[in-house]
């Protein structure tokens, strides 16, 4: 992730909604400035699923997520309501995670494979490298990372309101994004390690591939 993209992200994401929560709050009441403090966000994250070109897995997951926040957004009753129906949409994304570690598909794996595609490389290929035995268990525990990030900010969500009510929204930007950029490192250090789980595993395979082939040369 370049400091562009770190920029952008903090501004959609935390910075015009923080603006528009706190100058919109008097003159539109609470839950039409906390549902427009919520637009920025999705905008930004359709114009990165567009410019990006991620008709893939990822993108479908990212898209089916954002439809799903939005309505949810706009049939909750008040602002409160709306804060706690997020809460509930965080555990729900991350039981979804958590299924498909226990019917061994894990989404990780897919989004590896989409990027993958990208790189160049053919999916098929890909999924059948990435589900080798000894590299699977590594899209599974990185996926476990994912169910924990959407259990630890639905829950940290939850505590901000009980104890600020609606009032803490604007305490909740700012520790909700510290805690998901936290989270990133931490997923993005897990790719970077998958990744170099599977470079050895290509080498490994490449210089067997290289013996069994002068074996055959030298018969």
């Amino acid at each position: 992730m370049n400091k562009k993209v770190i920029v952008l992200d903090i501004i959609c994401y935390a910075a015009i909604p923080y603006l528009i929560w706190t100058h919109g709050r008097e003159p539109l009441g609470d839950y039409i400035a906390l549902l427009l403090s919520t637009m920025p966000g999705i905008i930004y994250t359709i114009y990165r699923f567009i410019n990006e070109r991620q008709f893939n897995i990822a993108g479908i997951f990212i898209l089916g997520s954002l439809l799903i926040s939005t309505s949810v957004n706009l049939v909750s009753a008040s602002a409160e309501s709306m804060l706690w129906n997020q809460v509930y949409l965080g555990f729900g994304f991350a039981l979804i995670y958590f299924i498909s570690i226990v019917i061994k598909k894990p989404l990780v794996l897919y989004f590896a494979v989409d990027f993958a595609y990208l790189q160049g490389h053919k999916r098929e290929h890909s999924k059948a490298l990435f589900n080798v035995k000894s590299l699977f268990k590594w899209f599974q525990l990185l996926t476990i990372v994912f169910v924990l990030r959407g259990v630890f900010q639905s829950l940290f969500k939850a505590w901000l309101l009980q104890t600020h009510g609606v009032d803490g929204y604007s305490q909740m930007l700012i520790w909700l994004n510290f805690s998901g950029y936290v989270f990133t490192g931490v997923i993005f250090g897990g790719y970077l390690f998958v990744a170099v789980k599977i470079n050895h595993y290509l080498q490994g395979h490449n210089q067997k591939e290289d013996l069994e082939r002068q074996g055959k040369t030298s018969i």
